[in-house]
């Protein structure tokens, strides 16, 4: 594959990932892309020469250890709980004594010795290699020392990191002094918006070394303030080998230990033309390990027993070739290289490893602390990824929600209601963390945070249990804990809903939908919208699937849980009446986002554009001129279009006949034209909801979203948000547009349902899927046909649906199916005319961005 040059210094290789050259700017962004983790804990691809500073953030973050802190801000005391930035495993600087010379500067990409630098990021093996040429002084004159590094965190051994930093000497003879220490004395620093509230989340640090842990090595202990989670780390440095002459002497470490650091120091003999090699092992345990008797014993005792490096490595390298076989998908182009590199940071944020823990998906994975390392919805855009690749994943995650199910009843009871009010930021106990109050960094005010009016979260959740149990035939989690979560999300949705006799239909009061720019009438007294379209008509989803799932229980099964719950026979009748009943406003002869929304101002976007240019936070501009978005029709992101993406057009078109209302074609492209112009895309969700649902109603349009979507976060296309943590939501949601909507992929009524619609741009790819027990079919879309393979098995033959013909793939066998009727330019003969409104608001927003 040819590669692929684009902005930043960056090359793209099919399974690489490159930078050339150090750009303090964008060291930021690199680091969270290169970041490397295996689902239990992630490390930034921080230098390991720097410390924290402008250009740098160091991190690293293990999944679901979180802390709470109390701050004043605005004069008020506002309680956080963040992901934790635990103790620093990465330093380890390097100096050179030249013969016959004192020691010179410590030696980093930002010092002026700094030659050459580049990094890669390798997919395929799960590694970063970072290398660097620096000018070395002496009294013969000017050498060079070259520095080659390869880091890893092991996917195999989830609770092992390793690095080795590889020492050249060129023109030079002397020493190369090693500092390789454990850092404590660190913070939540992270987000530069957070700047004024509590950061420091560690205390009671301890250190200690060889002579308690085993020769060579040194570890550090601390606690968490308020969640008193114990977390130890443990590392082992030595020097691994020599190219040349043998030692001269004796390179064992010396050790320096204050209270939050350990330090171990080499001094390593090099001539010139030899190479030497130092290898830091490093094991990371928390006292919410299992199985554990506590985390200092674990680090200690798994650095003794690590091997070196090269059969840390090697086992690694097997562990990813393992994961990689799981996750099988191949597009062509710089497409697929970004697709991987999307896919390579899902699985490790969540991998295999992370079914032993009690933890949610991170917004932003364990790449950075924006979000604070909070659960919101993202799992409705990285699960139906994982259904049907890693389903253990999935139901692990869908554990998190239902062991925090009983705080979402409380919290339902707390505000006068039934059933489960799940929160729309959640942590480590499940109560609501969204932020009371946000800062605009435009204007530099703290303002009211209305966003916990998402209850829409409720219903993703439903959808995502739903969605796996389809996927993966799992009946036992569907009976057991799925339907709890399902019956009391109905519960909640029943009990918020208000007959509004004069429009003889039920409504939903007081809410945020997905758009999230509007959470208030204009100069309403009180925060929240009544109706908002993709609330209710999610809702009235959830009490149908409650509603079927009640009656599909074994009897049993069914008795014991309506008991325990207290479920009344006449709570199902009001279930069914409100299905069918709940009120969907509309305006102008499309879908209102919410009652109301079609008597808002209309915005001058051209003037707002020229102005300002990049207006995806026009919240922020917008109140920094003393006005409100409230006030206009102007959404940040997909809010009604997300009903598109949720759930295909036979699907969408039957709830909407169930509520009483005719959703054709028509009506449903009338509705994209409206509100893709009205939409400034603030979110890297935006872009993707868009993409797939103009796949499937204007295909020509459908791209420059796609593309929007895909180089999100390595362009970092929102201006700095990207170093603070990837997207994992918009990340997984791509490689579940290749996955479901160019294929029109659904499990459902046992069998697999296409009606593949690929994009020219997509035209060709593979995906390999694992449906229930049959755990790799591949499939495969060309431009006319689709191939449907099934490993062989001992299982029956995988049901195929696409269109109106229905076939049996049977195990060990593969199946090329013609695809219904393409036109003969290769257009979808479902896509209509492009109106203008929607070629002109492209065209416009190709030009100013």
């Amino acid at each position: 594959m040819s590669t692929a040059r684009t902005d930043g210094g960056r090359t793209a290789h099919a399974w690489t990932w490159t930078y050339e050259g150090y750009d303090p700017e964008r060291e930021r962004l690199r680091e969270a892309l290169c970041t490397l983790g295996n689902g239990y804990f992630a490390t930034r691809g921080a230098a390991s020469e720097t410390s924290e500073g402008p250009s740098h953030r160091p991190g690293t973050y293990a999944a679901g250890v979180h802390n709470r802190l109390t701050s004043t801000v605005a004069g008020r005391r506002v309680e956080n709980e963040d992901m934790v930035n635990l103790p620093d495993w990465l330093p380890l600087r390097y100096r050179v004594r030249v013969e016959g010379a004192c020691p010179g500067p410590w030696l980093s990409p930002d010092g002026p010795e700094l030659i050459e630098h580049g990094q890669t990021l390798d997919l395929r093996h799960g590694t970063l290699t970072r290398r660097s040429l620096y000018t070395v002084a002496g009294e013969r004159g000017a050498g060079r020392l070259r520095v080659e590094q390869h880091r890893l965190v092991h996917m195999g051994e989830p609770h092992l990191a390793a690095q080795r930093t590889s020492f050249t000497a060129e023109g030079w003879t002397g020493e190369v002094e090693v500092e390789s220490a454990i850092d404590g004395d660190v913070r939540n620093e992270g987000v530069d918006r957070y700047a004024d509230l509590a950061n420091r989340h560690l205390t009671r640090w301890s250190t200690g070394d060889g002579a308690d842990a085993g020769a060579g090595t040194v570890w550090l202990c601390c606690h968490t303030l308020d969640s008193h989670i114990r977390i130890a780390l443990a590392a082992r440095t030595r020097v691994a080998g020599r190219r040349g002459a043998a030692p001269r002497r004796n390179t064992a470490p010396r050790t320096r230990l204050t209270d939050r650091r350990a330090v171990q120091i080499l001094t390593v003999p090099v001539e010139s033309g030899e190479s030497v090699a130092v290898d830091k092992t490093v094991a990371l345990h928390t006292s919410r390990d299992p199985a554990t008797s506590g985390p200092l014993t674990a680090a200690t005792e798994a650095v003794r027993r690590a091997p070196g490096f090269p059969r840390l490595l090697a086992s690694h390298h097997r562990a990813w070739r393992q994961i990689w076989r799981r996750a099988a998908l191949d597009v062509p182009g710089e497409a697929g290289v970004i697709l991987r590199l999307h896919l390579f940071h899902v699985l490790q944020t969540l991998s295999p490893h992370t079914v032993d823990l009690d933890v949610g998906v991170p917004a932003r994975g364990l790449h950075g602390e924006a979000y604070r390392g909070h659960v919101f919805w993202d799992e409705l855009f990285v699960l139906p990824y994982l259904n049907l690749h890693f389903p253990e994943v999935s139901r692990a995650l869908l554990g998190y929600r239902y062991r925090r199910l009983p705080a979402a009843c409380r919290a339902a009871r707390d505000v006068g209601r039934a059933g489960a009010m799940y929160p729309w930021q959640s942590g480590s106990d499940g109560r609501e963390e969204s932020q009371e109050l946000h800062l605009n960094p435009r204007s530099g005010r703290w303002l009211p945070d209305h966003s916990r009016l998402q209850h829409h979260v409720g219903s993703a959740i439903a959808y995502n249990v739903w969605q796996y149990a389809q996927a993966s035939g799992d009946t036992a989690f569907l009976y057991g804990e799925g339907a709890e979560i399902l019956i009391q999300v109905a519960r909640f949705w029943a009990d918020s809903a208000v007959w509004d006799p004069s429009l003889e239909r039920y409504r939903v009061r007081g809410v945020v939908g997905p758009d999230e720019y509007h959470d208030a009438y204009p100069d309403a007294p009180a925060p929240g919208l009544d109706d908002n379209a993709y609330t209710n008509v999610t809702a009235a989803w959830v009490l149908t699937r409650a509603l079927e799932l009640s009656r599909a229980l074994p009897p049993s099964r069914g008795q014991e849980l309506f008991e325990r719950l207290r479920l009344a026979p006449a709570e199902h009748d009001r279930w069914d009446d409100i299905a069918h009943r709940l009120h969907v406003p509309y305006h102008g002869g499309v879908i209102s986002q919410f009652e109301g929304y079609g008597d808002l101002a209309e915005l001058d976007w051209d003037r707002y554009r020229d102005q300002y240019g990049d207006i995806r936070r026009l919240d922020r501009i917008l109140e920094a001129e003393g006005d409100s978005v409230n006030r206009y029709k102007a959404s940040k992101q997909a809010d009604v279009l997300m009903l598109g993406h949720l759930f295909p057009p036979r699907e969408l078109a039957d709830l909407f006949r169930q509520l009483g209302h005719r959703l054709d074609d028509e009506s449903w492209r009338a509705t994209i034209d409206y509100y893709l112009p009205r939409t400034s895309h603030g979110s890297t969700l935006s872009a993707l909801v868009s993409a797939w649902v103009l796949a499937r109603a204007r295909r020509d349009e459908a791209w420059a979203y796609a593309e929007e979507a895909l180089i999100g976060d390595v362009a970092d296309i929102q201006g700095g948000t990207t170093a603070e943590g990837i997207h994992l939501g918009a990340m997984a949601g791509t490689l579940d547009f290749v996955q479901r909507c160019l294929t029109g992929l659904e499990a459902r009524d046992d069998g697999l349902w296409l009606d593949p619609a690929p994009l020219p741009q997509l035209s060709k790819f593979r995906v390999g899927v694992r449906y229930r027990d049959h755990w790799d079919v591949d499939l495969r879309i060309r431009a006319q046909r689709v191939r449907v393979g099934v490993p062989g098995s001992a299982e029956g033959p995988v049901r195929v649906v696409l269109g109106d013909r229905e076939s049996a793939v049977p195990p060990g066998t593969a199946r090329w199916l013609d695809l219904p009727g393409p036109d003969p330019h290769g257009l979808d003969p479902r896509a209509g005319p492009v109106s203008r409104v929607s070629r002109v608001s492209r065209a416009r927003g190709r030009r100013r961005r």
